[in-house]
């Protein structure tokens, strides 16, 4: 019998180079938010038919992600404290509606705002 030759230790690859360093994927970064009402708004509207079709938690999350194209909406503060409310986190709900008296405290919303965060046992 013949006697087999050893194997030859495996050769290494070569890195391929149509591979994007980590930093380079566009998908690895982190999305930046930069002021955008009219997508806050797209947001806003589908938070709107989340909550209709009793989905609080998905409405939740959209308002939050209005927020960060649009800081400034009290629609989606008095959205985000309802679904909140709705969730029975009364304190995130309590914030939602401080911030939006902060925006809006003389809409003709307010006074409702405010009963809401006084039955939540929150001063507005």
């Amino acid at each position: 019998m013949a006697a087999e030759p050893p194997a030859a230790p495996p050769k290494e690859q070569p890195p391929q180079e149509h591979a994007l360093p980590e930093e380079e994927d566009e998908s690895a970064k982190p999305k930046e938010y930069v002021f955008n009402p009219i997508q806050a708004e797209n947001e806003l509207k589908v938070a709107r038919f989340y909550m209709k079709r009793g989905s609080a938690k998905a409405a939740a999350l959209r308002c939050e992600e209005a927020l960060k194209w649009n800081p400034q909406s009290a629609d989606a503060y008095l959205l985000l404290g309802e679904a909140r409310e709705r969730l029975k986190d009364k304190k995130a709900a309590a914030e939602a509606y401080k911030k939006y008296l902060e925006i809006a405290g003389g809409s003709k919303g307010a006074p409702e705002v405010r009963k809401r965060l006084e039955r939540l046992g929150a001063k507005s």
